[in-house]
C-alpha cells in the first residue's frame, strides 16, 4: 500500500468550494433565434462525440498486452474527468474567450462558465444556446490528450499523465483551438480550413504523441521476439465500432445545425472510413501480409481522422480520394516505424499525425465554395492560395505541437517521474499503478 497523499483530494475540494462561491447564476436566458430542431441535433452530436472517448478506451485497450488493459483504458476515462473541470474553469475561456492578440482567449472572459447559460449564441452557431456549444468543444477537448495516450502505453506513471494533460490542455490545445476556430484567431484569419479538427484535434495529438515516444524511450520489451500480443482484438472491433459511430457527430455536428452541410459531412465521413479501411488491409496484402481485423479497424480510424478536417468542404466522391491515400500513407509510415527505434506503441503518429496532416493537405486541394458556401476553392480547382496557407499551417502547427508538448514532457518529468520503474513495467501498469487486474481468461 502506497503512502496517503492528501492534497489532490483537498485541492479537489478548494475548487469545489470555489465554483460553488461563484455560482455564475443567469441573469436572463436568452431564447430568442434559437432553433429547436439545431438545438436536438447539437445535443445528439454532443453525446456522440463523448461516447468516442470510451470507445478511444476499447480500441487502445484491446490492443495493449493483457497487463495493462485497465491502466490503458482508464487514461481515456480519466479524462473525461479531468478536462471536463479544466473546461468549465478556464479551458473555454482560452479557447473561445476575447482574442488576446489571435493567440488565446482571456481566462477572464467565461470563468466557471460565467455568463454562459445566459449569453448570447457563439458567432459561428447562432442558432444553439452558447453552453451547448461550449460542451460540443468541451467534447473535443477532451479526446485530444486521451489520443496521446497509444504513443506512451505500458510505461507512463498514471499520475504524471494527469499532470501532463492538464498542461497540454491549457497550453497547447486551447490556444491552438483558438487559431483555428475563433473569429480573430490568427489561422482563422489566415483563411485555413479546418471543419472538425483535424490540426486542432489529430495533428496536435500525433505531434504530441511523437514528442513523448521519443521522451520516454522505448519500452523494455520493444524489439523483444517474444513480444506480448494484444489483448483483446474483439475490444479493438468495438472500438472501433463506437469511434465510427461516434464520429458522425465529430464531424456533422461540427455544421453546428441540422442542415444539408451537416448531410453532407455526414456521408463523406463515412466513405472516407470505408475507403481507408480497405486501404490499409490491401496495402498488407500488397507487402505479403494476410488480411487482419486489427488492419482495418486501424485503417477506418485513420480514414476518420484524414476527412476530419475536410468533412464539410469536399464531395463524396472526392472522400473515397482522401480514405484512399490516408489508409495507404498512414500504413507505409506505421509500417517504418516499426522497423525503427522509435516506441510509439499503438502507432498514434503515423495514424493521428500523418492522418491528420494528409487531410489538411487535401482539404488545400479539394475544398469547394460549391459544397460549403463559407470556403474557397482548392488547389483541384484553381485555389492555389488556399494550398499554400495549409503549407503554412501545416508547419506552424506541427513545429508548436511538437516543441510545445516536448517542453511540457520535460517539465512534468521534473514535477514527478513521467515514466514508471523497470519493475513496475514488468509486472503491468494495472497492477503497479492500480492495484486492479483483469480476470486470468478475460
Amino acid at each position: 500500500m502506497q503512502k496517503p497523499n492528501y492534497i489532490p483530494l483537498l485541492l479537489l475540494l478548494v475548487v469545489g468550494l470555489g465554483a460553488a462561491l461563484v455560482p455564475s447564476l443567469p441573469t436572463k436566458i436568452v431564447t430568442e433565434g434559437l432553433d429547436t430542431g439545431d438545438t436536438a441535433w447539437m445535443l445528439c452530436a454532443t453525446a456522440l462525440v463523448l461516447l468516442m472517448t470510451p470507445g478511444l478506451a476499447f480500441f487502445y485497450g484491446g490492443m495493449v498486452n493483457s497487463k495493462n488493459v485497465i491502466s490503458t483504458m482508464l487514461q481515456s476515462f480519466v479524462a473525461m474527468g479531468i478536462i471536463s473541470l479544466l473546461w468549465v474553469g478556464v479551458g473555454f475561456s482560452l479557447a473561445f474567450g476575447d482574442s488576446i492578440g489571435g493567440f488565446v482567449g482571456d481566462p477572464r472572459t467565461f470563468f466557471l462558465f460565467k455568463g454562459v447559460l445566459d449569453g448570447k449564441p457563439w458567432s459561428l452557431a447562432p442558432t444553439i444556446p452558447l453552453m451547448l456549444f461550449a460542451f460540443f468543444q468541451m467534447k473535443f477537448a477532451i479526446i485530444t490528450p486521451a489520443l496521446i495516450t497509444g504513443a506512451v502505453a505500458e510505461r507512463i506513471n498514471f499520475k504524471s499523465y494527469i499532470v501532463f494533460i492538464v498542461l497540454f490542455s491549457l497550453l497547447v490545445y486551447a490556444p491552438l483551438a483558438h487559431w483555428t476556430w475563433h473569429p480573430d484567431g490568427f489561422l482563422f484569419q489566415l483563411g485555413v480550413l479546418d471543419f472538425a479538427g483535424g490540426t486542432v484535434v489529430h495533428m496536435s495529438a500525433g505531434w504530441a504523441a511523437l514528442a513523448s515516444a521519443i521522451y520516454l524511450k522505448p519500452r523494455f520489451s520493444h524489439g523483444a521476439e517474444q513480444a506480448l500480443p494484444p489483448a483483446n482484438i474483439p475490444f479493438v472491433l468495438l472500438g472501433t465500432g463506437l469511434l465510427w459511430f461516434g464520429w458522425f457527430g465529430f464531424n456533422a455536428g461540427s455544421a453546428v445545425a441540422a442542415s444539408p452541410l451537416a448531410v453532407s459531412a455526414f456521408a463523406t465521413t463515412n466513405v472516407a472510413a470505408s475507403a481507408a479501411g480497405l486501404a490499409w488491409i490491401l496495402f498488407d496484402v500488397a507487402r505479403g501480409k494476410k488480411l487482419s481485423a486489427v488492419g482495418f479497424c486501424i485503417g477506418a480510424v485513420v480514414g476518420l481522422v484524414a476527412i476530419t478536417p475536410a468533412s464539410g468542404y469536399v464531395t463524396v466522391p472526392v472522400s473515397i480520394f482522401i480514405g484512399v491515400v490516408a489508409g495507404a500513407t498512414s500504413n507505409f509510415f506505421a509500417h517504418l516505424r516499426s522497423k525503427s527505434r522509435l516506441d510509439d506503441t499503438l502507432d498514434v503518429f503515423p495514424c493521428h499525425g500523418i492522418g491528420g496532416m494528409v487531410g489538411l493537405l487535401m482539404t488545400g486541394i479539394f475544398a469547394s465554395k460549391a459544397v460549403n458556401t463559407a470556403a474557397v476553392d482548392g488547389l483541384a480547382y484553381g485555389g492555389t492560395e488556399l494550398f499554400l496557407k495549409h503549407l503554412l499551417a501545416l508547419v506552424v502547427v506541427s513545429a508548436f505541437t511538437f516543441g510545445a508538448s516536448f517542453a511540457l514532457l520535460k517539465l512534468t518529468d521534473l514535477l514527478t517521474p513521467l515514466r514508471v520503474t523497470a519493475e513496475d513495467e514488468r509486472r503491468g501498469l494495472d497492477v503497479s499503478q492500480h492495484e486492479e487486474q483483469l480476470l486470468a481468461g478475460a
